[in-house]
């Protein structure tokens, strides 16, 4: 039979009970902090940063064609392009490629729409090459992404339609090959591939190629505006999807090494996982056991995260891990992703776009397999009202802290004029790391540029004019594109090609750690990220106000892990694997133009 406790321990109780639950909430709140946020060191105010678009100046003029864009009939119309980053003549100058769609009702032969290539013309402007180098091609266009798939020191593209999937090969004089049905990558039917990724997931040193898929669709699969149960949003008839719709699956090609890829998707646990409206993949070695993850943002299903069980099977751990929902367990409506080690703790972590109210999604990778959803508590939870679609962790001025740019856009033009609170054209939005876990919105101290009103969807990074800055390139839909430019002052930093050879050619895949101190960044060399898009595959460093990278740790997909030592800030360094820095490639900041007034630090 229970003692009876006495009055004065019973008042007591209630007050220790109190306290052991504040304790145990802060020893957990602790857990989930950044080092430097747990001791208050290292905290910075925003420095100047001041952005312009100037994709018009430098020859960034085509428009993009993505559906109606007064009323959209179909969800096919609303999911928009990707952007893509590289250098595709290995000059060491980045070029772009922007992606195309369509409109339900079409175009007369010979005046369909198609993608871009832009040729960067080294001094600061682009040149239109698409018909010249075999990318023509019209079609309800989606993203891409870029790898050398036979190791001949080419990048080849990759670019998802809404039908058929095309891969170009690079010839290496200029211009493409399309080679997807030579490469058995010509599928049975039309699919609807959104983001992909070449990645080697074996480790063999051949690129395979992962495709992420959205919805089973077709005109006459689902009903119109408003007839539906999910086509209504706040009282407006809409397109209807994608729940309700079927989803798709997502695909895995092992490269044969002849040339050809072998769809692995079913041997390799792929279709193993929950039903996904896949969008972004992106790959990363998110626990460092030496093998690349793939990461999935799924829209209103559950986000993905396929880790790799070292024998060519991928199991789904997204739950497990806590990347599948947000904090509350909550179902997303994931679009875009980006990681990077905005903490300084040695992991990749990762951020998320989502639909309109909601808040994106920051995850803090703890490095055991385990993230922590810290959106609320580093800043990113204010803001409900815009639909994040494309998004980078972005150093806007090389202080070696990645802060977030985010790109919105609402999927129904229709929500104009209604007083909804939202609107189909949406701005940027911008936050600065402070150093300390948190980061701060600058978006209106940042220029009037991000406030600039554009249905935005997919960004990629690079630093297109070799001046130590990255842009941020934006596809608008129905529209001409964006390019960021931070025109205040800016830090040193470095810049590293790798370039493989007992690992794939292009390095997907190798960690870089750059080591100042006591103080650790990791970055990776990936293929696909921000929203369906590709960045440039150079790893690009800021350095603040640091002179030199003290000590460089490159983990090559091999194996083989490489040390550089005491490298000149404001350099691009190109690093072939075993052999360490190629003097006769590095060299020094440009000194192009870009037609903008800046504040150089340099």
């Amino acid at each position: 039979m229970p003692r009876e406790t006495s009055p004065a321990v019973a008042r007591v109780l209630p007050v220790i009970f109190v306290l052991l639950a504040i304790a145990a909430l802060a020893v957990l709140l602790a857990a989930q902090t950044p080092t430097s946020a747990k001791s208050g060191k290292n905290a910075v105010q925003p420095g100047s940063v001041h952005f312009e678009d100037i994709a018009s100046q430098v020859g960034l003029s085509a428009l993009n064609v993505y559906g109606d864009d007064k009323r959209k009939e179909f969800i096919i119309e609303t999911t928009g392009n990707g952007a893509i980053i590289f250098d595709y003549d290995n000059d060491g100058w980045p070029d772009i490629f922007l992606p195309n769609g369509s409109t339900v009702g079409g175009f007369p032969k010979g005046e369909e729409p198609t993608g871009h290539l832009y040729h960067n013309n080294q001094n600061g402007t682009f040149t239109d090459v698409t018909a010249k180098v075999g990318l023509a091609r019209p079609g309800w266009g989606q993203g891409g992404c870029v790898g050398d798939y036979n190791n001949d020191g080419n990048l080849d593209l990759l670019v998802t339609y809404w039908g058929q999937n095309v891969l170009y090969h690079n010839n290496g004089n200029g211009t493409f090959t399309d080679v997807t049905e030579k490469a058995g990558l010509k599928t049975a039917r039309a699919e609807w591939s959104t983001g992909c990724s070449f990645v080697d997931y074996d480790r063999d040193g051949k690129i395979d190629l992962f495709i992420v898929r959205y919805v089973d669709f077709s005109y006459d699969s689902v009903p119109r505006p408003g007839q539906g149960e999910w086509c209504q949003w706040k009282g407006l008839n809409v397109m209807c999807g994608p729940r309700g719709l079927k989803t798709s699956v997502n695909a895995l090609y092992h490269n044969n090494g002849d040339g050809t890829f072998s769809d692995v998707s079913e041997k390799s646990g792929i279709t193993k996982a929950t039903g996904c409206y896949g969008f972004t993949s992106l790959t990363a070695d998110f626990d460092h056991d030496g093998w690349p993850d793939i990461y999935v943002a799924c829209d209103s299903t559950a986000s993905l995260l396929y880790h790799n069980n070292h024998d060519g099977t991928f199991t789904d751990i997204g739950k497990k891990t806590g990347v599948a929902y947000n904090e509350d367990g909550a179902m997303q409506a994931g679009m875009g992703l980006s990681v990077d080690d905005y903490a300084h703790n040695g992991f990749q972590s990762i951020v998320k776009t989502n639909f309109s109210d909601d808040t994106p999604t920051l995850y803090l990778n703890r490095g055991d397999n385990g993230f922590d959803d810290v959106t609320y508590s580093a800043g990113l939870g204010m803001i409900k009202k815009w639909l994040g679609w494309g998004v980078q962790f972005y150093d806007f001025d090389n202080s070696g802290w990645p802060g977030i740019l985010i790109g919105n856009g609402h999927v129904y033009p229709e929500v104009d004029g209604k007083g909804l609170g939202t609107s189909y054209r949406e701005p940027k939005v911008a936050y600065y790391n402070l150093h300390n876990g948190t980061l701060a919105n600058i978006t209106a101290d940042a220029g009037p540029a991000l406030n600039q009103m554009h249905s935005a969807r997919g960004m990629a990074l690079g630093d297109l004019f070799n001046d130590g800055r990255e842009a941020a390139l934006v596809n608008n839909m129905n529209e001409p594109p964006s390019l960021y430019y931070n025109t205040g002052s800016v830090g040193n930093f470095i810049s590293l090609q790798l370039v493989g050879v007992k690992s794939n050619r292009a390095a997907l895949g190798a960690a870089v750690t750059l080591v100042q101190g006591e103080d650790q960044r990791e970055r990776e060399v990936r293929s696909g990220d921000g929203y369906i898009s590709q960045s440039d595959l150079r790893l690009h460093f800021g350095l603040g106000k640091a002179v030199k990278a003290e000590k460089i740790v490159i983990r090559w997909p091999s194996g083989l892990v490489e040390t550089l030592h005491d490298l000149p800030a404001n350099q691009y360094y190109v690093v072939r694997e075993g052999e360490g820095i190629d003097p006769k490639r590095t060299r020094g900041v440009s000194k192009v133009q870009v037609g903008v007034s800046r504040s150089d630090a340099k």
